[in-house]
């Protein structure tokens, strides 16, 4: 095979790739528009863990939601979590604790298959206020890619907000787990450890 026979089929790839992304991405508005339509209303709580002023935000959101089940994202410990919610009142059977993520792309694909199989298409998304924009350009694209319509919830902090550049790079991982079902997490550089 030539040089240019392959760059030819390597060409072909990219195109037929690109297309077939794009076809994703344009479904999501729609696939959102129809979830927003059919459940107008949030139908559970979602949480990305960070820190336990988010669990306790979360607590204090449920008591005015009673029938609303809870799921939080890998945050503080469980038993740290389920403290929380018992001390607000709230019943260890409405609370989905799930430590399965490592960051905040897998917080959402590690439980949009949870969130199909209990037919949920609106969720409340609950972060802090300068994580939300990342957060919402990854709920857009998974949640919105399954049909599952988000409500923003941000909770106030005196952080800076994130650098476009992490919502940039996470908006890519999510394209790279809609067409392969990898999200690139194994990539990520893994903390040194010390043996002093």
């Amino acid at each position: 095979m030539n040089i240019s026979s392959q760059k030819c089929k390597g060409y072909r790839f990219f195109c037929w790739a690109s297309a077939l992304l794009l076809a994703l991405i344009s479904i999501i508005p729609v696939r959102l528009a129809i979830a927003y339509h059919q459940a107008p209303l949030p139908q559970a709580i979602f949480t990305l863990g960070g820190g336990s002023d988010r669990e306790k935000f979360t607590a204090q959101f449920a008591q005015m939601h009673p029938s609303l089940e809870i799921w939080v994202s890998s945050g503080t410990p469980p038993k740290t979590a389920h403290e929380i919610f018992q001390s607000a009142g709230i019943s260890n059977t409405r609370v989905h604790i799930d430590h399965r993520a490592v960051d905040t792309v897998t917080n959402f694909t590690s439980l949009i298959q949870d969130f199909k199989k209990r037919n949920f298409q609106h969720l409340y998304l609950i972060t802090s206020d300068f994580h939300i924009p990342r957060a919402k350009a990854i709920a857009t694209l998974v949640l919105g890619s399954r049909g599952i319509a988000f409500t923003p919830i941000s909770i106030p902090s005196n952080a800076p907000p994130e650098s476009w550049l992490d919502t940039l790079r996470d908006s890519g991982r999510v394209l790279l787990w809609l067409v392969t079902g990898k999200t690139g997490a194994s990539l990520k550089p893994k903390p040194s450890i010390s043996c002093a």
